[in-house]
């Protein structure tokens, strides 16, 4: 009985567990290349593993830069992100 009331806690808290995105990796934000989705162009000329990156301005008006590495499938993987803060000038 014992082992048994174990091994369901230890189901449980497996179940818990979720992979999204395939690790740890930033979720899209708008002004992503991938929010909402894949973009329907694809990187055609762009080697595999190959990365760049993206630099744009949030809707609170940060400085928002990105990388980006091109997938086997020719998708695009986000896999970090710097926010600058707002700079206030005197």
């Amino acid at each position: 009985m014992r082992i048994s009331l174990l091994l369901f806690a230890a189901a449980l808290c497996l179940a818990g567990c979720s992979q999204t995105g395939g690790g740890n990796y930033p979720e899209p934000i708008p002004g992503s290349i991938t929010y909402g989705g894949q973009p329907r162009t694809k990187l055609t000329k762009a080697p595999v593993g190959s990365w760049f990156r993206h630099r744009f301005i949030d809707q609170f008006g940060r400085d928002v830069i990105e990388t980006y590495v091109i997938q086997p499938d020719r998708s695009l993987l986000l896999t970090a992100r710097v926010i600058q803060p707002i700079r206030v000038h005197d």
